[in-house]
């Protein structure tokens, strides 16, 4: 997932939500917990946006989860960030990364094998805006998480 919707801050990484980013983080908790999904672990860049968006999608959700924030995650491009989520623990069989773009977008096109849904695969590659999420399935260990693993079973862009 990319973060919501942010505000100008002191430095980027103390940049706040904005309040329509509140509003659509929270409406994208909702469509995953409608969608039936719900975390064993959440990885979140430990950045004031990714913080808040985790929050709200929380929120939406309804989750009680505290979330594994990691500030390597902030300045990660892709195979930093998936290096990230090759360290999880196999216990672990749902997870829920927030991030930044172009690192999420970027990630998500390499998990992507291609067997999904054909619209699903178009709609994420014309454009991975703020409070976009995109849901693979993936049957293996993380530790062998690698590009073209995954097959992409959902897309949204949460807006509240």
């Amino acid at each position: 997932m990319r973060h919501a919707k942010a505000e100008q801050g002191p430095t980027d990484f103390e940049r706040p939500l904005a309040e329509r980013g509140h509003r659509d983080a929270a409406a994208a908790g909702a469509w995953l917990a409608a969608a039936g999904f719900e975390p064993d672990h959440a990885l979140v860049s430990a950045a004031l946006r990714t913080r808040e968006t985790w929050e709200s999608v929380a929120g939406g959700a309804d989750w009680d989860l505290d979330p594994d924030l990691d500030r390597g995650l902030y300045a990660a491009g892709p195979d930093s960030a998936l290096d990230l989520v090759r360290l999880v623990d196999d216990d672990v069989r749902r997870l829920l990364v927030i991030g930044h773009n172009p690192t999420m977008a970027v990630v998500a096109q390499l998990l992507d094998d291609g067997d999904g849904d054909d619209e699903l695969a178009s709609e994420m590659a014309s454009g991975y805006p703020t409070s976009a999420v995109a849901v693979f399935e993936y049957d293996g260990s993380w530790a062998d998480l690698a590009a073209g693993t995954a097959r992409l079973v959902a897309f949204h862009v949460g807006r509240g």
